[in-house]
This record gives C-alpha cells, sequence and structure tokens, in this order.
C-alpha cells in the first residue's frame, strides 16, 4: 500500500511517496498542503533523516535511500547516470548524453532527466544546459538555484535562459 508524507524544507514542500519499503517519488510542491499524514513506514522516516541531513548541509549518500524508479529502460539509464553526479558538482545534459551514446541528443538527456521522479536524492538540479544555462526542474527554477547554491555549485556564468542575466 503506497503512504506519504511531507517534509517542510528550507526550499519548500517536499511530497515522499513510498511503497513496499521502497521510495517511489520525492517532489516540491509550489503551494503548501495541509493534508494528514501517518508515517509509520520505515524508509519515509529514513528519507525524512536524510532529508534533514542534506538540508542541514551534509552530503548523505543517496545510496542509503532504497528507491524503485518505473521508467523506459532509455529514462533508466539516465536517471542511473543521475545518481553518479557528486554533491556539489553539475554536468550539463550534453554531458550525460555523450556518455550513452555519441549520437545522443541532449534534448533527449533532458526529456528523461525531467520525468525523475525522485528529486534531490536522485540529483537533478545538478544537470544543467549548455554554456551555463539553467533550464528545467519540475520543482521550479527557484528551488533549482537554492539547491545548487546549498550545495556550494560555483554559479558564476549560470543564467536563467529567459532572462540571460548571469546570477
Amino acid at each position: 500500500m503506497a503512504q506519504y508524507a511531507f517534509f517542510d524544507s528550507p526550499s519548500g514542500k517536499i511530497r515522499i511517496t513510498s511503497e513496499s519499503g521502497f521510495i517511489t517519488g520525492l517532489d516540491h510542491f509550489a503551494q503548501p498542503l495541509n493534508l494528514p499524514q501517518k508515517i509509520d513506514d520505515p524508509v519515509l522516516v529514513l528519507t525524512i533523516d536524510w532529508l534533514n541531513r542534506y538540508f542541514s548541509g551534509q552530503a548523505p549518500d543517496p545510496a542509503e535511500i532504497p528507491v524503485k524508479l518505473n521508467g523506459t529502460p532509455f529514462q533508466l539509464a539516465v536517471w542511473n547516470i543521475l545518481k553518479t553526479i557528486p554533491y556539489g558538482h553539475s554536468v550539463t545534459y550534453g554531458n550525460i548524453a555523450r556518455q550513452l551514446s555519441p549520437t545522443m541528443s541532449a534534448q533527449a538527456v533532458g526529456g528523461a532527466v525531467g520525468h525523475n521522479p525522485i528529486s534531490i536524492i536522485i540529483p537533478c538540479h545538478r544537470v544543467i544546459g549548455a554554456g551555463g544555462n539553467l533550464t528545467g526542474y519540475g520543482g521550479g527554477l527557484k528551488n533549482k538555484i537554492w539547491l545548487l547554491e546549498h550545495e556550494g555549485v560555483d554559479m558564476s556564468g549560470m543564467y536563467v535562459p529567459k532572462k540571460g542575466n548571469a546570477l
């Protein structure tokens, strides 16, 4: 049976879902939710502890959290690469594409990254566009920027594409 919990983070409300001892979803919400929750699933408790450590400035190992990913073989391959991006670092969509195939497009990778169901733990916020373009994040660009800054990523030269302003 699926269970869920909400976590109040410095970057906004986060919903965590679990099923059968695995985390199946973790995402930011744009608006606050006032829904009751019953946290009796050990994996939810483990994930909340992980998030507390992450938001307190530690770099907990994502491998501590058992996750269940449902996606296409291509999506799973991209998500597995996301798991290897170190805390405090960023990579480009093009870099991930080249890891998969010399002919892979960055746009295809972007589509898979955008469907990552377990953000932060599977760090899709660490993926940026070519030349420092801060494009795409399911939790919103404001949260992407917050998470990158929280991790100490060098933001010089990065920019939000529509405004074109360097950060």
